[in-house]
């Protein structure tokens, strides 16, 4: 879906101390951002905000880090951090292609990737949050036992990212094609979750742990 441009989108961003501008800055002094020792999940291309602000809510003794491209999207975010005001909800603007630059290691003890572009063509594919060439990425800060926490409509990316988490060094620890068949306590209904379960279409579903941590 394409944004219109919204130009004072990101004054209203950086009014806000949620807003980290520089998350580069940031390597190794999260936990000092959120003035306490609590987990540090991440969301990797949050949208507008509706999971990471009900996981907020539901896990009050985690932090949350929420990544996305475009201010005109995070504006959304801010908006629901501030309805409920969430202390323990930091999102930041950025390429994810960059994310290795933002976190030390060990820093962040989950990732969630929730409905991410399943780019279908054969020459779009690395580009696809699940890819090798992302895994590698989140395998410079992340350490041997985090999870990726993984949610998608698409059975071709879901298929071919079963294949990327194990080339990668992964155990997929759960793993279902029909999530609301499930009883899954910790499964936190996305909005295009909502969207697709109206629609009768199945949600795709794994947890991969990493278990060959990068040398």
């Amino acid at each position: 879906m394409r944004l219109r441009k919204k130009w004072w989108a990101r004054p209203e961003l950086e009014k806000s101390t949620a807003f980290i501008s520089e998350a580069k800055s940031m390597k190794g002094k999260w936990q000092e951002e959120f003035k306490n020792s609590n987990d540090i999940y991440l969301e990797l291309g949050c949208g507008r905000g509706g999971f990471v602000s009900k996981a907020a809510l539901k896990y009050p003794d985690k932090n949350f880090v929420a990544v996305d491209l475009k201010d005109e999207v995070l504006i959304y975010v801010l908006k629901k951090i501030q309805e409920e005001e969430l202390e323990n909800i930091r999102i930041t603007a950025m390429n994810i292609m960059g994310i290795s630059e933002v976190f030390d290691k060990g820093e962040v003890k989950r990732i969630y990737i929730n409905f991410c572009n399943p780019w279908p063509k054969d020459r779009h594919k690395k580009r696809r949050l699940t890819h090798t060439k992302f895994l590698s990425y989140y395998k410079e800060f992340i350490e041997k036992g985090t999870e990726i926490w993984f949610k998608t409509d698409d059975d071709e990316l879901f298929e071919e990212s079963l294949d990327y988490f194990r080339e990668s060094g992964f155990a997929l620890k759960y793993l279902t094609r029909d999530l609301q068949s499930e009883d899954f306590k910790e499964n936190i209904v996305t909005e295009y979750e909502a969207k697709f379960k109206a629609e009768g279409v199945k949600i795709k579903f794994l947890v991969a742990e990493l278990i060959e941590p990068k040398e």
